[in-house]
């Protein structure tokens, strides 16, 4: 790993010392990248909605650790600062040459300062020595932290962050949350630069993939494999990539049609099947049946889908994939009739409890949008195209047997 990151840092060289030779028109290439990444990255983490928020703490703020300047002047969350401060004495100080290691990541980070706080918003009331050390402190308390969960030998038995389960679980939550990120581009920058245990093969993607791997669906080699070094805005980012579907949806031509719930759609002759994905928003429509991946409602499904969906609403141009996939399911599932039968075809779990929980949490994540942003609505035209062709078969069926059986007077009244 060491060799690696050596072999980095030459070829980051090498190419620092290209780019200053290089003609004009390579640096006009550079430079247009450059402020297409910037644009991209503008805002790409802000405060959730203070409706959303209202009442509702648990599932936006932190409750352990602090991650980036919006929590960062937060008492309550101070507890935790001891141990960033230890994670970076221990992660910095496996190899020899500490205080030039921590030199190194000091100025990297200096450069990067301008690019992470476009990120935010809001603008940050933050002096740049203490943003820079807030970055260094909180990006490598996750990397360390990722490496800790992956290499059990690295875990002292009195860490606070492992040794039960609850607090480890909301720790695992709040570096999910959207107002509790720092940039990727950060945490990579970091990542090349801090020593790596000789134990550890994988990329910071493959790290924060297995980290996540228990609210993941589907299988994490699988993402693992997709994603490569792939460009993230951030670690909540990074986990909704997860969720999307692998295909495009078909365009519609008309307005936005709503669906009957399950059990309705039934009678009227629409099927429904489990999905052989597991990418969970690949929803299809075939031959009459609704296929739908099944859904899993867990611990921390609620706080996740929240923070997906306030991510979406964060950015105009973010696509609404969450948002619909929320609203379609609440279309779907009005009543226990309705859980019981996705049940029945192994698209929800068993049990009254979860289909209480799993009916009150689509109507807890309810949010209006425009019908331009929802995901399904070219879905929701072919049901009802369905729908109607089946009604037209029906109709020439009894058409044929008010011809045959009952005389040609009598079809004024059955129109």
């Amino acid at each position: 790993m060491e060799e690696n990151s050596r072999s980095w840092r030459q070829a980051e060289t090498k190419n620092h010392m290209s780019i200053q030779n290089a003609p004009d028109d390579v640096n006009l290439v550079l430079s247009i990248k450059e402020k297409m990444e910037d644009v991209s990255l503008l805002s790409c983490i802000c405060r959730v909605s203070e409706g959303s928020s209202e009442d509702n703490e648990n599932m936006y703020f932190p409750k352990f650790v602090s991650i980036g300047p919006l929590h960062n002047k937060n008492d309550s969350l101070k507890a935790t600062e001891d141990q960033k401060w230890r994670y970076l004495n221990a992660l910095l100080g496996r190899k020899p040459n500490l205080e030039a290691r921590l030199d190194h990541c000091v100025k990297a980070l200096k450069i990067l300062e301008q690019k992470a706080r476009k990120c935010y918003q809001e603008e940050i009331d933050m002096q740049s020595n203490e943003f820079v050390k807030m970055l260094l402190l909180d990006g490598c308390f996750i990397i360390e932290f990722f490496l800790k969960y992956a290499i059990k030998g690295l875990r002292r038995s009195d860490d606070p962050c492992f040794n039960t389960r609850d607090r480890f679980f909301r720790l695992r939550c709040d570096l999910i949350l959207l107002e509790n990120q720092i940039p990727f581009f950060v945490l990579q920058q970091l990542f090349h630069l801090v020593p790596i245990p000789r134990q550890c093969s994988q990329s910071l993607t493959e790290l924060a993939l297995h980290f996540f791997r228990i609210i993941i669906p589907g299988d994490i080699q699988y993402f693992q494999e997709k994603f490569g070094e792939e460009y993230f805005n951030h670690l909540l980012d990074l986990v909704r990539q997860c969720y999307l579907p692998t295909y495009l949806e078909v365009q519609f031509s008309g307005e936005q049609k709503i669906l009957y719930c399950a059990t309705k759609l039934k009678e009227v002759g629409i099927g429904f099947k489990k999905a052989t994905t597991t990418t969970l928003l690949n929803i299809k429509f075939v031959d009459g049946v609704i296929k739908i991946p099944p859904f899993k409602i867990q611990n921390h499904t609620e706080i996740l889908f929240r923070n997906f969906i306030a991510m979406e609403h964060c950015h105009l141009d973010c696509t609404k994939y969450i948002t619909s996939y929320a609203i379609l399911m609440e279309q779907l599932i009005c009543s226990d009739k309705d859980v019981r039968l996705l049940h029945q075809r192994r698209i929800l779990p068993n049990g009254l409890d979860k289909g209480e929980e799993i009916l009150a949490l689509f109507k807890k994540l309810h949010v209006n949008i425009d019908v331009k942003d929802f995901y399904y609505r070219s879905l929701g035209e072919q049901v009802h195209g369905y729908e109607r062709t089946k009604w037209h078969q029906r109709r020439e069926v009894n058409f044929s047997k008010f011809y045959l059986y009952d005389g040609f007077p009598e079809l004024v009244n059955w129109f």
